[in-house]
């Protein structure tokens, strides 16, 4: 009588309690887009197609939830392959010496426009804490933040006036199923 109340009760703690497991993301579908100004006339809008990471995350625990996410500085494209090659040169990513930029949350916290997550972004070799604002439908998360790239170095021996400071940046985060 007693193993099957214990049974009873552990069949009853997992099918009630809210579980956190990792989920892989989706590279073919998740992309991270950005748009930064150029002569202070025009905008370049770019993506970044390559995104890789692992994602726990509750609605019911957030305090479970967390993203390990990084991307491939070198799938940096903005629809010119010569722009594309420079970005990757050592005047702006170095993906040779910073291969990824990457995002570890330190909380998750609901907000009244959906969700935000503070953690520590890691690019070309520089980490900063930052939030993102961000929102979930099904297997996808949407989010944006912006950044400024002297922040991290980047491109730092650029001129202000050919390339813009604040970076715009939107990420579509799809989960496997």
């Amino acid at each position: 009588m007693i193993k099957k109340i214990a049974l009873y009760l552990i069949l009853f703690l997992f099918t009630t309690l809210p579980l956190v497991t990792a989920q892989s993301i989706d590279q073919t579908l998740s992309t991270v887009n950005f748009s930064i100004s150029n002569f202070k006339v025009n905008t370049v809008d770019g993506a970044f197609k390559k995104m890789d990471g692992e994602i726990n995350f509750n609605a019911e625990n957030l305090n479970s939830s967390n993203f390990n996410v990084c991307i491939s500085a070198a799938s940096i494209f903005t629809d010119n392959e010569k722009r594309d090659e420079h970005l990757r040169n050592e005047d702006f990513f170095d993906v040779k010496k910073f291969p990824t930029i990457c995002f570890i949350s330190n909380d998750i916290r609901k907000t009244d426009n959906g969700y935000e997550s503070n953690g520590k972004l890691t690019l070309h070799g520089i980490t900063k804490v930052v939030t993102i604002d961000f929102n979930k439908d099904k297997n996808s998360f949407t989010g944006q933040l912006n950044i400024n790239r002297l922040d991290f170095n980047l491109g730092e021996d650029t001129g202000t006036f050919t390339v813009g400071n604040e970076v715009e940046i939107e990420i579509k985060c799809v989960l496997k199923e």
